[in-house]
């Protein structure tokens, strides 16, 4: 069980390099312009990501920085963004790859707006990797808008026509 973790957060820094670069092909001003989703452009459906990701990595983490993280500016440009998304995405690989059984069944402290909440981590990795999925969906939705040929981002469990991007974690 500890690997299905591991190869989840490798996917989900697959996957957001794999958006990101997808998304340097717009100019900043398209990437701010409206498009069709939760949020109302691309550039913040893919700030949303990073911000909630550091929430939930500090989170796991035990940082104790808890609702702080939202007090932040957006990323001025995408590149800075994608940079700024791989080292997040790093800290969870990093995190997923140092799993135990035992820490799977930890819980730790989420600091909502109605007060701090236990969760365990696997609820908590489970919930981040299913939050990253259903907002890139919605930046998938967005590129398409935005006249950019959304890339695949279902190709990187299975070995039948795995990207060749995604090999790298296959090794």
């Amino acid at each position: 069980m500890l690997i299905a973790f591991e190869k989840m957060a490798q996917n989900n820094a697959w996957a957001n390099a794999t958006l990101c670069r997808a998304a340097q092909a717009l100019s900043e001003e398209d990437a701010s312009a409206e498009a069709p989703g939760f949020f109302p452009s691309l550039a913040r459906t893919l700030n949303h990501i990073y911000e909630l990701d550091l929430y939930y990595i500090d989170a796991l983490e035990q940082g104790g920085l808890g609702r702080e993280v939202y007090q932040r500016d957006d990323e001025p440009s995408l590149a800075s963004l994608a940079r700024h998304q791989a080292t997040a995405d790093a800290r969870l690989i990093a995190f997923c790859e140092n799993l135990t059984e035992e820490t799977l069944e930890e819980t730790r402290s989420t600091e909502r707006r109605d007060g701090v909440v236990e969760e365990t981590v696997q609820a908590l990795l489970l919930h981040l990797f299913q939050h990253q999925i259903h907002h890139r969906g919605q930046a998938h939705v967005q590129l398409h808008a935005l006249g950019i040929a959304p890339p695949q981002l279902d190709d990187f469990h299975l070995s039948f026509e795995r990207a060749p991007s995604a090999k790298v974690y296959w090794s």
